[in-house]
Protein backbone atom coordinates (compact mmCIF):
# COMPACT_ATOMS: atom_id res chain seq x y z
CA UNK A 1 0.00 0.00 0.00
CA UNK A 2 1.37 3.53 -0.85
CA UNK A 3 2.52 4.97 2.10
CA UNK A 4 0.72 8.25 3.69
CA UNK A 5 2.32 11.43 3.03
CA UNK A 6 1.96 14.09 5.32
CA UNK A 7 3.57 17.57 4.51
CA UNK A 8 4.25 20.74 6.87
CA UNK A 9 4.73 23.54 4.60
CA UNK A 10 5.87 26.83 5.52
CA UNK A 11 4.02 28.36 3.26
CA UNK A 12 1.22 27.01 0.83
CA UNK A 13 3.01 27.37 -2.13
CA UNK A 14 4.27 23.22 -1.88
CA UNK A 15 0.93 21.92 -3.63
CA UNK A 16 2.20 23.89 -7.36
CA UNK A 17 2.67 20.14 -8.43
CA UNK A 18 0.05 17.99 -7.12
CA UNK A 19 -3.85 17.88 -7.01
CA UNK A 20 -7.06 16.82 -5.55
CA UNK A 21 -5.49 16.50 -2.10
CA UNK A 22 -6.25 18.68 1.29
CA UNK A 23 -4.37 21.80 2.64
CA UNK A 24 -5.25 21.84 6.40
CA UNK A 25 -5.01 25.62 7.84
CA UNK A 26 -5.63 24.09 11.54
CA UNK A 27 -4.02 21.36 13.56
CA UNK A 28 -5.86 20.66 16.21
CA UNK A 29 -6.25 17.06 16.15
CA UNK A 30 -9.73 15.85 14.75
CA UNK A 31 -8.37 18.29 11.65
CA UNK A 32 -5.14 15.83 10.84
CA UNK A 33 -7.83 13.02 11.60
CA UNK A 34 -9.48 14.31 8.21
CA UNK A 35 -6.49 14.76 5.97
CA UNK A 36 -5.43 10.56 7.23
CA UNK A 37 -8.58 9.47 6.06
CA UNK A 38 -9.08 11.66 2.74
CA UNK A 39 -8.34 9.28 -0.13
CA UNK A 40 -5.16 11.54 -1.40
CA UNK A 41 -2.06 9.83 -0.55
CA UNK A 42 -1.09 13.44 0.92
CA UNK A 43 -2.25 16.11 2.76
CA UNK A 44 -0.56 19.34 3.79
CA UNK A 45 -0.71 21.12 6.71
CA UNK A 46 0.47 24.78 6.16
CA UNK A 47 1.88 26.13 9.06
CA UNK A 48 3.16 29.68 7.75
CA UNK A 49 6.36 29.64 9.51
CA UNK A 50 8.27 31.57 7.04
CA UNK A 51 6.66 34.67 8.45
CA UNK A 52 7.95 33.50 12.28
CA UNK A 53 10.99 34.23 13.72
CA UNK A 54 12.76 30.65 15.04
CA UNK A 55 11.61 30.18 17.63
CA UNK A 56 7.85 30.43 16.70
CA UNK A 57 8.76 28.07 14.05
CA UNK A 58 9.49 25.75 16.29
CA UNK A 59 6.63 26.40 18.82
CA UNK A 60 4.66 25.69 15.89
CA UNK A 61 6.29 22.58 14.40
CA UNK A 62 6.39 20.90 17.86
CA UNK A 63 2.66 21.70 18.19
CA UNK A 64 1.84 20.16 15.10
CA UNK A 65 4.37 17.29 15.33
CA UNK A 66 2.67 16.17 18.84
CA UNK A 67 -1.25 16.58 17.75
CA UNK A 68 -0.06 14.31 14.83
CA UNK A 69 1.41 11.44 16.80
CA UNK A 70 -1.77 11.63 18.89
CA UNK A 71 -3.77 11.68 15.49
CA UNK A 72 -1.76 8.54 14.04
CA UNK A 73 -2.68 6.48 17.06
CA UNK A 74 -4.38 3.16 15.46
CA UNK A 75 -3.21 4.39 11.74
CA UNK A 76 -2.40 1.69 9.95
CA UNK A 77 -0.53 2.80 7.08
CA UNK A 78 3.58 3.68 6.58
CA UNK A 79 3.64 7.52 7.13
CA UNK A 80 6.35 9.71 4.86
CA UNK A 81 7.02 12.67 6.63
CA UNK A 82 8.11 16.07 4.07
CA UNK A 83 9.30 19.17 5.66
CA UNK A 84 8.24 21.58 2.35
CA UNK A 85 10.10 25.23 2.06
CA UNK A 86 11.46 27.20 -0.51
CA UNK A 87 12.74 25.80 -3.41
CA UNK A 88 15.49 28.77 -3.02
CA UNK A 89 17.29 28.00 0.20
CA UNK A 90 14.75 30.44 2.01
CA UNK A 91 13.32 28.87 5.47
CA UNK A 92 13.91 28.03 9.29
CA UNK A 93 16.42 24.98 8.35
CA UNK A 94 17.75 23.48 10.78
CA UNK A 95 15.20 24.57 13.44
CA UNK A 96 11.75 22.68 11.55
CA UNK A 97 13.63 19.31 10.81
CA UNK A 98 15.16 18.74 13.72
CA UNK A 99 11.57 19.27 16.29
CA UNK A 100 10.29 16.69 13.61
CA UNK A 101 13.03 14.87 14.39
CA UNK A 102 12.57 15.08 18.09
CA UNK A 103 9.11 14.90 18.09
CA UNK A 104 8.54 12.00 15.43
CA UNK A 105 11.62 10.43 14.94
CA UNK A 106 14.38 8.50 15.23
CA UNK A 107 14.86 9.05 11.40
CA UNK A 108 17.82 6.97 9.87
CA UNK A 109 18.69 10.24 7.62
CA UNK A 110 16.69 13.52 6.62
CA UNK A 111 17.36 14.22 3.05
CA UNK A 112 17.28 18.05 1.37
CA UNK A 113 15.80 18.19 -1.90
CA UNK A 114 15.28 21.28 -3.29
CA UNK A 115 14.84 20.63 -6.98
CA UNK A 116 11.87 22.41 -8.61
CA UNK A 117 11.78 22.23 -11.92
CA UNK A 118 8.46 24.01 -13.04
CA UNK A 119 10.10 27.42 -11.39
CA UNK A 120 13.64 26.69 -12.74
CA UNK A 121 15.57 25.22 -9.68
CA UNK A 122 17.56 21.94 -10.34
CA UNK A 123 20.57 20.22 -7.96
CA UNK A 124 24.19 19.43 -9.83
CA UNK A 125 27.24 18.17 -7.91
CA UNK A 126 25.33 19.16 -5.31
CA UNK A 127 25.30 23.08 -6.23
CA UNK A 128 21.65 24.17 -6.21
CA UNK A 129 20.79 26.37 -9.37
CA UNK A 130 18.15 28.96 -10.30
CA UNK A 131 17.34 29.65 -13.86
CA UNK A 132 17.31 33.30 -14.73
CA UNK A 133 16.10 33.71 -18.36
CA UNK A 134 18.06 31.81 -20.19
CA UNK A 135 21.10 31.01 -17.34
CA UNK A 136 21.37 29.07 -14.82
CA UNK A 137 22.79 30.91 -11.42
CA UNK A 138 24.04 29.27 -8.26
CA UNK A 139 21.44 30.01 -6.04
CA UNK A 140 23.94 31.90 -3.50
CA UNK A 141 24.39 34.67 -6.06
CA UNK A 142 20.69 35.42 -6.62
CA UNK A 143 18.58 38.30 -4.72
CA UNK A 144 16.80 35.29 -2.38
CA UNK A 145 20.25 34.58 -0.74
CA UNK A 146 20.13 38.16 0.05
CA UNK A 147 16.95 37.64 2.18
CA UNK A 148 17.45 39.74 5.20
CA UNK A 149 15.89 36.57 7.61
CA UNK A 150 17.00 33.81 5.55
CA UNK A 151 20.41 34.54 3.74
CA UNK A 152 22.85 31.91 2.98
CA UNK A 153 26.19 32.11 1.50
CA UNK A 154 26.81 29.02 0.08
CA UNK A 155 24.85 27.13 -3.40
CA UNK A 156 26.67 23.76 -2.32
CA UNK A 157 24.61 22.12 -0.35
CA UNK A 158 26.83 20.27 2.25
CA UNK A 159 28.57 23.80 2.49
CA UNK A 160 25.02 25.12 3.26
CA UNK A 161 24.06 22.66 5.83
CA UNK A 162 26.96 23.37 7.51
CA UNK A 163 26.64 27.23 7.00
CA UNK A 164 22.63 26.92 8.61
CA UNK A 165 24.06 24.42 11.72
CA UNK A 166 26.64 26.57 12.31
CA UNK A 167 29.09 23.81 11.70
CA UNK A 168 27.21 20.99 13.86
CA UNK A 169 27.13 18.89 10.52
CA UNK A 170 30.15 19.67 8.53
CA UNK A 171 30.18 19.55 4.95
CA UNK A 172 32.14 16.81 4.48
CA UNK A 173 29.77 14.48 6.81
CA UNK A 174 26.98 15.32 4.54
CA UNK A 175 25.84 12.18 2.30
CA UNK A 176 25.71 13.24 -1.53
CA UNK A 177 23.29 11.30 -3.89
CA UNK A 178 24.88 12.14 -7.22
CA UNK A 179 23.22 12.25 -10.97
CA UNK A 180 25.33 9.20 -11.91
CA UNK A 181 24.33 6.89 -8.50
CA UNK A 182 20.27 7.78 -9.21
CA UNK A 183 20.21 7.72 -12.72
CA UNK A 184 21.84 3.84 -12.88
CA UNK A 185 19.21 2.91 -10.24
CA UNK A 186 21.90 2.18 -7.91
CA UNK A 187 21.20 4.01 -4.34
CA UNK A 188 19.14 1.44 -2.77
CA UNK A 189 22.20 -0.25 -0.86
CA UNK A 190 23.77 3.20 0.01
CA UNK A 191 20.22 4.17 1.50
CA UNK A 192 19.99 0.92 3.79
CA UNK A 193 23.02 2.20 5.13
CA UNK A 194 22.39 5.38 6.49
CA UNK A 195 21.90 5.74 10.23
CA UNK A 196 21.36 8.22 13.02
CA UNK A 197 19.77 11.14 11.15
CA UNK A 198 22.15 11.15 8.57
CA UNK A 199 22.45 14.56 6.75
CA UNK A 200 21.52 13.93 2.44
CA UNK A 201 21.67 15.75 -0.47
CA UNK A 202 20.35 14.74 -3.51
CA UNK A 203 21.23 15.75 -7.36
CA UNK A 204 18.17 16.62 -9.67
CA UNK A 205 18.02 18.12 -13.07
CA UNK A 206 14.87 16.76 -14.29
CA UNK A 207 11.79 15.57 -12.58
CA UNK A 208 12.66 11.78 -13.99
CA UNK A 209 15.70 12.14 -11.58
CA UNK A 210 13.35 12.27 -8.67
CA UNK A 211 11.23 10.10 -9.81
CA UNK A 212 13.91 6.98 -9.95
CA UNK A 213 15.20 7.99 -6.40
CA UNK A 214 11.98 8.38 -5.27
CA UNK A 215 11.61 4.37 -6.24
CA UNK A 216 14.69 3.25 -4.38
CA UNK A 217 13.23 5.56 -1.22
CA UNK A 218 9.78 3.75 -1.25
CA UNK A 219 11.49 0.41 -1.71
CA UNK A 220 13.98 1.27 1.95
CA UNK A 221 11.21 2.76 3.47
CA UNK A 222 9.04 -0.75 2.39
CA UNK A 223 11.89 -2.91 4.20
CA UNK A 224 12.20 -0.61 7.58
CA UNK A 225 13.76 2.32 6.84
CA UNK A 226 12.86 5.91 8.34
CA UNK A 227 13.06 9.13 6.42
CA UNK A 228 12.05 12.68 6.98
CA UNK A 229 12.54 15.43 3.48
CA UNK A 230 12.86 18.65 3.79
CA UNK A 231 12.21 19.53 0.14
CA UNK A 232 10.24 21.88 -2.41
CA UNK A 233 7.39 20.81 -4.50
CA UNK A 234 8.97 18.12 -7.13
CA UNK A 235 9.63 15.85 -4.39
CA UNK A 236 6.31 15.33 -3.86
CA UNK A 237 5.42 15.12 -7.68
CA UNK A 238 8.15 11.72 -7.78
CA UNK A 239 6.51 10.29 -4.16
CA UNK A 240 2.62 10.26 -5.06
CA UNK A 241 2.86 10.04 -8.76
CA UNK A 242 -0.88 11.50 -9.24
CA UNK A 243 -2.50 11.09 -12.27
CA UNK A 244 -3.73 13.96 -14.64
CA UNK A 245 -5.22 16.51 -12.31
CA UNK A 246 -9.03 16.76 -14.12
CA UNK A 247 -9.23 20.16 -15.52
CA UNK A 248 -6.26 20.88 -18.09
CA UNK A 249 -4.53 24.73 -16.94
CA UNK A 250 -5.48 26.26 -19.90
CA UNK A 251 -9.65 25.54 -18.78
CA UNK A 252 -9.21 26.21 -15.38
CA UNK A 253 -12.29 29.49 -15.80
CA UNK A 254 -14.59 27.05 -15.87
CA UNK A 255 -14.64 27.10 -12.42
CA UNK A 256 -15.64 30.84 -12.01
CA UNK A 257 -19.33 31.37 -12.32
CA UNK A 258 -20.24 32.98 -15.10
CA UNK A 259 -20.35 37.06 -15.47
CA UNK A 260 -18.30 37.40 -12.44
CA UNK A 261 -14.71 39.29 -12.44
CA UNK A 262 -12.51 38.52 -9.90
CA UNK A 263 -10.08 40.38 -7.44
CA UNK A 264 -6.17 39.94 -7.79
CA UNK A 265 -4.27 40.50 -3.93
CA UNK A 266 -0.44 41.28 -4.25
CA UNK A 267 2.00 41.06 -1.43
CA UNK A 268 5.22 39.54 -2.74
CA UNK A 269 8.13 42.02 -2.92
CA UNK A 270 10.09 40.30 -5.06
CA UNK A 271 11.59 41.20 -8.34
CA UNK A 272 9.73 38.78 -10.73
CA UNK A 273 6.40 39.97 -8.95
CA UNK A 274 7.05 43.59 -9.69
CA UNK A 275 7.59 42.59 -13.39
CA UNK A 276 4.79 40.19 -13.33
CA UNK A 277 2.29 43.05 -12.07
CA UNK A 278 3.85 45.84 -14.25
CA UNK A 279 2.58 43.43 -17.43
CA UNK A 280 -0.47 42.61 -16.13
CA UNK A 281 -1.61 46.09 -15.68
CA UNK A 282 -1.55 46.76 -19.09
CA UNK A 283 -4.42 44.14 -19.57
CA UNK A 284 -8.02 45.49 -20.82
CA UNK A 285 -10.41 45.78 -17.76
CA UNK A 286 -7.54 45.56 -15.15
CA UNK A 287 -7.65 48.88 -12.77
CA UNK A 288 -4.45 48.93 -10.27
CA UNK A 289 -5.49 49.82 -6.72
CA UNK A 290 -2.14 50.58 -4.89
CA UNK A 291 -1.67 50.53 -0.76
CA UNK A 292 0.78 52.73 0.24
CA UNK A 293 2.81 50.81 3.15
CA UNK A 294 4.15 54.15 4.39
CA UNK A 295 1.00 54.90 5.79
CA UNK A 296 1.33 51.18 8.01
CA UNK A 297 0.00 50.84 10.58
CA UNK A 298 -0.58 54.75 11.86
CA UNK A 299 -3.62 55.26 8.95
CA UNK A 300 -4.76 51.61 8.59
CA UNK A 301 -8.09 52.64 9.17
CA UNK A 302 -9.00 54.86 6.89
CA UNK A 303 -6.58 53.48 4.24
CA UNK A 304 -8.65 50.59 4.36
CA UNK A 305 -12.21 52.42 3.62
CA UNK A 306 -10.53 53.99 0.83
CA UNK A 307 -8.98 50.91 -0.71
CA UNK A 308 -12.28 48.88 -0.04
CA UNK A 309 -14.58 51.22 -1.63
CA UNK A 310 -12.45 51.24 -5.01
CA UNK A 311 -12.59 47.58 -5.29
CA UNK A 312 -15.96 47.40 -4.67
CA UNK A 313 -16.70 50.42 -7.33
CA UNK A 314 -14.48 48.76 -9.77
CA UNK A 315 -16.16 45.32 -9.21
CA UNK A 316 -19.56 47.33 -9.81
CA UNK A 317 -18.25 48.20 -13.23
CA UNK A 318 -17.47 44.48 -13.85
CA UNK A 319 -13.57 44.84 -14.04
CA UNK A 320 -10.67 43.32 -12.22
CA UNK A 321 -8.92 45.64 -8.99
CA UNK A 322 -5.59 44.97 -8.81
CA UNK A 323 -4.85 45.59 -4.85
CA UNK A 324 -1.05 45.64 -3.98
CA UNK A 325 1.26 46.99 -1.79
CA UNK A 326 3.63 49.60 -3.32
CA UNK A 327 6.99 48.07 -3.97
CA UNK A 328 9.45 50.37 -2.15
CA UNK A 329 11.61 48.27 -0.12
CA UNK A 330 11.61 49.34 2.99
CA UNK A 331 14.44 49.17 5.62
CA UNK A 332 13.96 47.38 9.31
CA UNK A 333 16.39 47.76 12.19
CA UNK A 334 16.14 43.83 12.78
CA UNK A 335 14.63 41.07 12.04
CA UNK A 336 12.07 40.74 14.23
CA UNK A 337 10.67 44.25 13.41
CA UNK A 338 10.61 43.11 9.80
CA UNK A 339 8.41 40.61 10.34
CA UNK A 340 5.90 42.36 12.53
CA UNK A 341 5.60 44.85 9.66
CA UNK A 342 4.97 42.26 7.37
CA UNK A 343 2.13 40.80 9.81
CA UNK A 344 0.61 44.44 9.59
CA UNK A 345 0.44 44.39 5.95
CA UNK A 346 -0.59 40.71 5.50
CA UNK A 347 -3.29 42.15 8.10
CA UNK A 348 -4.44 45.01 6.22
CA UNK A 349 -4.91 42.81 3.15
CA UNK A 350 -6.89 40.44 4.93
CA UNK A 351 -9.42 42.87 5.99
CA UNK A 352 -9.78 44.02 2.26
CA UNK A 353 -10.72 40.19 1.46
CA UNK A 354 -12.86 40.05 4.63
CA UNK A 355 -15.05 43.45 2.69
CA UNK A 356 -15.01 41.24 -0.88
CA UNK A 357 -18.78 41.79 -2.87
CA UNK A 358 -20.29 38.17 -2.44
CA UNK A 359 -20.46 38.13 -6.01
CA UNK A 360 -16.22 38.15 -6.72
CA UNK A 361 -15.48 35.04 -9.09
CA UNK A 362 -12.20 34.37 -8.27
CA UNK A 363 -8.90 35.76 -6.05
CA UNK A 364 -5.32 35.22 -7.29
CA UNK A 365 -3.63 35.72 -4.42
CA UNK A 366 0.41 36.48 -5.15
CA UNK A 367 3.15 35.70 -2.84
CA UNK A 368 3.26 32.75 0.02
CA UNK A 369 2.84 34.39 3.19
CA UNK A 370 0.02 36.23 1.14
CA UNK A 371 -1.39 33.19 0.66
CA UNK A 372 -1.53 31.25 3.77
CA UNK A 373 -3.15 34.21 5.32
CA UNK A 374 -5.72 34.46 2.44
CA UNK A 375 -6.44 30.85 3.22
CA UNK A 376 -6.71 31.08 7.11
CA UNK A 377 -7.36 34.24 8.27
CA UNK A 378 -8.66 36.07 4.89
CA UNK A 379 -11.30 33.10 3.83
CA UNK A 380 -11.00 31.49 7.35
CA UNK A 381 -10.53 28.07 5.89
CA UNK A 382 -10.09 25.07 8.18
CA UNK A 383 -9.42 23.03 4.88
CA UNK A 384 -9.30 23.55 1.03
CA UNK A 385 -9.40 21.19 -1.65
CA UNK A 386 -6.23 21.32 -4.26
CA UNK A 387 -7.80 20.89 -7.89
CA UNK A 388 -5.04 21.25 -10.13
CA UNK A 389 -2.29 23.93 -11.28
CA UNK A 390 -3.44 26.77 -13.59
CA UNK A 391 0.19 27.52 -14.60
CA UNK A 392 3.30 25.42 -13.74
CA UNK A 393 3.66 25.48 -10.07
CA UNK A 394 0.24 27.77 -9.47
CA UNK A 395 -2.44 25.30 -7.65
CA UNK A 396 -6.19 26.34 -7.86
CA UNK A 397 -8.15 25.58 -4.43
CA UNK A 398 -11.95 25.68 -4.49
CA UNK A 399 -13.87 27.43 -1.40
CA UNK A 400 -16.26 25.22 0.41
CA UNK A 401 -19.73 25.33 -1.09
CA UNK A 402 -20.70 25.92 2.19
CA UNK A 403 -18.18 28.65 3.09
CA UNK A 404 -20.46 31.46 4.25
CA UNK A 405 -19.33 34.45 2.11
CA UNK A 406 -18.10 33.23 -1.02
CA UNK A 407 -18.45 29.30 -1.91
CA UNK A 408 -17.67 27.57 -4.87
CA UNK A 409 -14.97 29.89 -5.33
CA UNK A 410 -11.37 29.25 -7.09
CA UNK A 411 -8.32 30.75 -5.53
CA UNK A 412 -5.26 30.78 -7.23
CA UNK A 413 -2.25 30.49 -5.17
CA UNK A 414 0.71 31.92 -7.19
CA UNK A 415 4.23 31.99 -5.42
CA UNK A 416 6.67 35.37 -5.33
CA UNK A 417 9.12 33.73 -7.15
CA UNK A 418 7.52 31.68 -9.85
CA UNK A 419 6.41 32.43 -13.47
CA UNK A 420 7.93 34.26 -16.44
CA UNK A 421 7.15 37.63 -17.05
CA UNK A 422 3.83 37.00 -18.96
CA UNK A 423 2.56 34.73 -16.26
CA UNK A 424 0.10 36.85 -13.55
CA UNK A 425 -1.14 38.11 -17.07
CA UNK A 426 -1.95 34.22 -18.27
CA UNK A 427 -3.63 33.45 -14.91
CA UNK A 428 -6.07 36.73 -15.45
CA UNK A 429 -6.94 35.67 -18.87
CA UNK A 430 -7.56 32.14 -18.34
CA UNK A 431 -10.11 32.86 -14.84
CA UNK A 432 -11.80 35.93 -17.06
CA UNK A 433 -12.65 33.70 -20.02
CA UNK A 434 -16.16 32.86 -18.24
CA UNK A 435 -16.57 36.66 -17.45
Amino acid sequence: MQPKIIVLDDDPTGSQTVHSCLMLTRWDVDTLRVGLADASPLFFVLTNTRAMDAEQAAAVTWEVCHNLKEALQGFDRLVLYVSRSDSTLRGHYPVETDVMARVLGPFDAHFLIPAFFEGGRFTVRGIHYVRVGDKAVPAHETEFAKDSVFGYQHSYLPAYVEEKTHGRIRADEVVHFPLEEIRAGATYDKLMALNDNACCVVDAERQEDLNMFADEVLSAVEHGKRFLFRSAASWLTALTRLPPQPVPAERMGQYVKPGRAGIVVVGSHVKKTTEQLKRLLREPGIVPVEVDVELLPERSESLLAQVVEKVRQIHAAGDTPVVYTSRTERQFPDTATRLRFGEQVSAFLMSVVHALPPTIGYIVSKGGITSNDMLSKGLQLAAARIVGQILPGCSVVLTPPDHPHLPDMPVVIFPGNVGDEDALATVYNRLRTST
